[in-house]
């Protein structure tokens, strides 16, 4: 069992930036990859950056050059620093890992921007 915990979520204006966390507990020596999706509303939820065990990174296009996603294997976080934020950006932010073939999901953090 893996729980995650997001957190950071906020309201910024456009241009602003945001850091969000997600803290992993439980059996955490199993995770390898973790990401972040989001979902707006009325929309599906959508990846947004993934990070490997080996620290390599994948990035939906529409956040390239804005985002960044990290981790602290020590500590068993995962963040995601928002740069130059749009109001498209705006979503329900969701931490995502995968162990043994469990899909395992925080609670999600609201990021609203505003124009």
């Amino acid at each position: 069992q893996v729980q995650l915990v997001e957190s950071g979520g906020g309201l910024v204006q456009a241009g602003g930036s945001l850091r969000l966390s997600c803290a992993a507990s439980g059996s955490t020596v199993s995770i390898s990859t973790m990401s972040w999706y989001r979902q707006a509303p009325g929309k599906q939820r959508e990846l947004v950056a993934r990070i490997f065990s080996g620290g390599s990174t994948t990035y939906a296009d529409s956040v390239k050059g804005r985002f960044t996603i990290s981790r602290d294997n020590a500590k068993n976080t995962v963040d995601l620093q928002m740069n130059s934020l749009k109001p498209e950006d705006t979503a329900v932010y969701y931490c995502k890992t995968v162990v043994v073939g469990h899909m395992y999901w925080g609670q999600g953090t609201q990021v609203t921007v505003s124009s």
